[in-house]
Order: C-alpha cells, then structure tokens, then sequence
C-alpha cells in the first residue's frame, strides 16, 4: 500500500458494518479484543438499517428459538424501543409488538429504529475504547504478505485514506470486497452443475448468475394529497419491460399473480402496502403517526438490468444507478398511472419518506444485496446440504457454528434465470465455510462464506447473517487468544470444542432441538 497514509492498528479489522459485521464486532470486543469496523455507508445496520429492509426475512419460530441470544437482544430491543418511545395504545393481549403489522415478518419496523438499537448495543465497547466505527470508508487497496493479510487501505467519502492493520480481519461488506484486494479465492455467481452436483445448478458455470438487487424506498400514504415526483429517466422503459404492471410471477409457482396497494382492493390480490409495512398507524394513540410507513421491496423493483459484482466497475456502477431509476419509476407509475379498483388511475397522496431512511431523496442508503462473491472455502454448503427435497434433515456439522432456516430463496438474475423458491430443512453454519482454503488470518463474516449460489439463498437472511459474523467475530478473539489459526482451530478436535462452547456460553445455538415442531 502506498505510504504516506495514516495508520490505525488493533486486534481485528472488521470490513463492512451490515448485520454480520456489527456482529463479529459486538463479540470480539466482549471479549476483550480492540476491534475497528469500517463501513461505506453512514448507518451501521446493512440490510436492516442502510438497505432499508427492516421487515427482516425470518423462520417461523423465531419467537421462541432459533436464533443468537444476542440477535434475541436486538430483537426485543427494537420492541422495547418502541415501547419506551412512541404513543403506543394499550393493548394487554399484545404478545409480541409488531409495529408496522406487516406480512412478511413478525417484527417489522423502521430502520433507524434499528439503527437506535444497534448503536445501544454497542455503546458499552465504544465507551471503553475497545472498539471504534468509522462510517463513509470503503475498502481500496490491500498488504498482503504470502498468505497473511498484514493490512487494508480504506478511503473516505472525502477522499482521505487510512491504513488499517491488524492480525485478523473479517470481511463483513455487502458484496466481499475484500477478496479480490487480498487475493482471496472465490466464486462470483453459479456454479455448474458438474462441479456441485445440484439438481438446480445451470449446466455450465456463470459468473453473471447473481440475484437481482433492489433499490429500496419508504412511502407514506396521505390522501387528498399530491407528492408526485416528477417522471424519472428510463420510465418507458421500465414500463415497456412489464415492471410497472400489477401483474407479476409469483415466486414459488412462477405463474401470474395479481397484486394491488392496499388489502381488500381487489380481494384476491396480494396487498402490497402490508407486505412489508414497517408502521402500523392503528397501534398509535389517536394522531400520534398521520400515515402508515411502508417499504418498496417488491417484484416491481428487483433489478435484472445488471449486477454489482459485473467485472467492468463502470457497468457495475450503471446497474446501480438503474435500478435506483426503476424504484423511482415504480412509485412515479403508482402515483399518476396505477389502475385502482374504483376505475381511477395513480395514487397522487403517496409520498416519498426519505427521512426514514437516512436520505434526501426517498430511496435507502444502499441497494438492498442478495448475493455477494464467495470465499473458496475449507467447507462448502450446496444445495445437496440443505434441500427438503433431497433429504430428510441437513447435513449435520461437527464443527457448528450457529443454526438458521430459510427457504432456498433465489430472485431473478441479470443472466435470465427466473425464481427458485424451495423448501429447505433447518441447518447448521459450519466453521469450515467461515475458513478461507488459503489466507491464514482472514475470515468470511457475512454473505460471503462458503456457500454455492444456490445454498446462499437459505444462508443470506437477517438472523443467519447476523450469527455467522458473531461466530467469525468470537473465532478472531479465540485465535488471537490461543496463537492458533482458525484453521488450526478447526483442524484440533480439542481446541474446536473449546471455541464451540465459547459460543454457547454467548447464547449461539449450534443444533436444532430433536423435539423441534419443523
């Protein structure tokens, strides 16, 4: 790296502030450890907070199990926040507060509610000094010494650049950037089916099979109101493509589905506006919130006009400014074009809230990710793994680090593949898959492990994320604790004991209870 920058040096560098990196923040420095996290966008959070998707994508008994205690204390303190903060109507059957009511989750809320809640979290490692953030710093350049990562060069929205050093470094960012900086083997897209062996594999590989992206957006609903935007550059487009129709394929069956706003409006059509509602107006006190909130993240706005990992930086970039087009074009056509049920046209009281995403122009921070690159990994989970179809429970890991379930959810690529939505049975994280197969001091604490693209779609979510850069985070302070690598962790079967009860002593679940209702 060139000299001259500043240098700051602790015990792990942690690049990527989403939900994986916060973290493998939040445990290594409870243990002890000075860490420095660095992330591009202003909020911490990724997915849940910066990406806008705050109706996070969860099993279905996640109230009671199947998740870090540690996740358990963002959940319940999003909830408390709630209940501390806002005009909240008594309700004493009210079990589990789910403040935007919304479909597709059981704890629904806005981002920077989120956000409040993460940075309470972490308030106790930031009073001590243990661990620093700096938000606006991307990751550029990197200090590789044979197998060791000695360092990463991060520079700032202002064009400053800083050395960060440490013995450890955990990749947490949206799309792995730091493995080509560092020289780290890794997959980007599908695999062939000849190489996996999975029945939904493509024959061939493709880097361009990854899944579409989404650009975010926060509406409120005032009526008797005007907020249209003015018509957005590529609308024609869009429309002519059939994004801007209430007609789209449904994800399982892949058949038409209708959709509408509203519920009710017609009653056979799925209700946008309370898929994913992140506030529920009817839980307040009378006037306490003028309008419902509610995230854009539907068919309409998934992006297959490119990708952000494309290999050309300047297509990359333009796929990003795409897509933030078509979310603009679908709220411009639901403002002045929308067929609505009472044979009128356009919604003119939707209004862009950019003030709930942290913005300036309705849209999130950043595009929401579905799929990052890869490490070529000591463990890699496929489909074969975990598809219901294909066997009766997971493969069951010796060296477990967490636990999740997902459906294998995969959304229309750039390339041209469609929907995949299977079942998928309740599985466990190996250690193997955090490992990279050759760099000694880097680990994977997000999207990025040891994943083929079809098993991602199951690994990608909130809860799983989050448990995987808390395993990453607490194996950095272990090996930093012990003078062993992680692979050598893993390779001792004493010593990867040690590490695995470390974790459930932190409240990480390493296997699914037999008796288990799935």
């Amino acid at each position: 790296m060139a000299s001259g920058n500043r240098e700051r040096s602790r015990d792990v560098l942690i690049v990527g502030g989403g939900l994986g990196g916060v973290a493998a923040a939040l445990a290594a420095a409870r243990l002890g450890r000075t860490v420095l996290l660095v992330e591009p966008t202003a909020w911490i959070g990724g997915q849940l907070t910066s990406q806008g998707v705050s109706a996070p994508d969860e099993h279905p008994w996640i109230e009671s199990f199947g998740c870090t205690a540690s996740y358990r204390a963002l959940r319940n303190g999003i909830r408390a926040y709630y209940s501390r903060h806002y005009p909240l109507t008594p309700d004493p059957a009210r079990l589990h507060l789910n403040p935007g009511n919304g479909l597709v989750s059981r704890l629904c809320h806005e981002p920077r509610v989120a956000l409040a809640v993460l940075h309470e979290l972490l308030a106790p490692q930031l009073a001590s000094g243990r661990l620093q953030i700096l938000t606006g710093w991307s990751p550029v350049a990197a200090d590789v010494d044979g197998d060791r990562v000695r360092g990463v060069l991060v520079q700032g929205v202002d064009g400053s650049r800083l050395t960060c050093m440490a013995p450890y470094v955990i990749d947490a960012s949206e799309l792995g950037d730091v493995l080509p900086l560092v020289g780290a083997e890794h997959v980007v897209g599908a695999e062939a089916r000849a190489d996996t062996g999975e029945p939904h594999a493509p024959p061939t590989a493709n880097p361009g099979d990854v899944q579409s992206f989404t650009w975010c957006a926060m509406l409120a609903w005032y009526p008797g109101e005007d907020h249209t935007i003015d018509r957005p550059a590529g609308y024609e487009r869009f429309r002519a493509g059939g994004h801007l129709s209430w007609v789209q394929p449904h994800p399982v069956t892949r058949v038409p589905r209708r959709y509408t706003l509203f519920p009710n409006e017609p009653a056979d059509a799925y209700p946008l506006w309370t898929y994913r509602r992140v506030l529920d107006r009817s839980l307040f006190a009378a006037g306490g919130m003028p309008s419902d909130l509610s995230v854009v993240n539907w068919p309409q706005n998934d992006h297959v006009g490119g990708n952000l990992l494309d290999p050309d930086p300047a297509r990359a970039t333009a796929a990003a400014l795409e897509a933030r087009q078509q979310t603009l074009s679908v709220v411009h056509w639901l403002q002045t074009e929308a067929p609505r049920p009472d044979g009128g046209i356009g919604y003119p009281g939707l209004a862009l809230r950019g003030d709930a995403l942290g913005s300036n122009d309705g849209l999130a921070l950043a595009p929401y990710v579905r799929e990052s690159r890869r490490i070529a990994a000591e463990t890699r989970v496929s489909e074969l793994d975990v598809a219901k179809d294909l066997r009766p429970e997971a493969t069951a890991y010796p060296d477990s680090v967490g636990i999740g379930l997902y459906r294998i959810d995969l959304h229309p690529s750039a390339a041209g593949s469609g929907y995949l939505d299977i079942p998928c049975c309740p599985f466990q994280i190996p250690m193997g898959a955090l490992i990279p197969v050759r760099l000694g001091n880097l680990l994977a604490g997000a999207k990025n492990i040891g994943t083929t693209h079809i098993a991602n779609g199951a690994y990608r979510l909130h809860p799983v994320e989050w448990n995987i850069g808390e395993a990453a985070g607490v194996l950095a302070a272990e090996a930093l604790e012990t003078g062993v690598s992680p692979s050598g962790i893993r390779a001792n079967p004493e010593r990867r004991a040690a590490y695995q009860r470390r974790l459930e002593r932190m409240g990480v679940p390493l296997a699914w209870p037999r008796a288990h209702p799935i």
